[in-house]
């Protein structure tokens, strides 16, 4: 679905999400090990596992397994569950971010209120 709208914010195109039910028992059954691993990894620590070399080792690949596993469960929401929005925004020219304000854009000339720096400089108590 796409839309012919050019302001800012306007959808361009929408896809839906599949939402298929393999992707939902996939991500059931990844989390399920997830789950495992993290109770572990954590009974593996409490026990004092990571006190030898290899215990160490083995408790270091298990928070590997746990990450790369996260991975997989984040890729596969994403894949399957989020929707592909594309959103029109505003475009702007690279060295355009340098300034703060829109209005700076054409930039400032180079003496404008420089007096009135001056005079603040010297008088701490110049009011306006």
């Amino acid at each position: 679905m796409s839309s012919s709208g050019s302001t800012y914010g306007d959808i361009h195109r929408y896809e839906p999400a599949r939402e298929s039910t393999a992707s939902a028992i996939a991500i059931v059954l990844l989390t399920v090990v997830e789950v495992i691993f993290v109770f572990l990894f954590t009974y593996g620590l409490v026990s004092g596992w990571g006190l030898t070399d290899t215990g160490n080792m083995f408790l270091g690949t298990v928070l590997a397994v746990i990450f790369i596993d996260l991975a997989f469960i984040l890729a596969l929401y994403r894949k399957e569950f989020l929707p592909d929005v594309v959103i029109v925004k505003k475009r702007r020219r690279k060295w355009e971010d340098l300034y703060i304000r829109e209005d700076d854009v054409d930039g400032t000339a180079f003496a404008d209120g420089a007096w009135d720096q001056v005079k603040r400089a010297i008088y701490p108590y110049y009011k306006r």
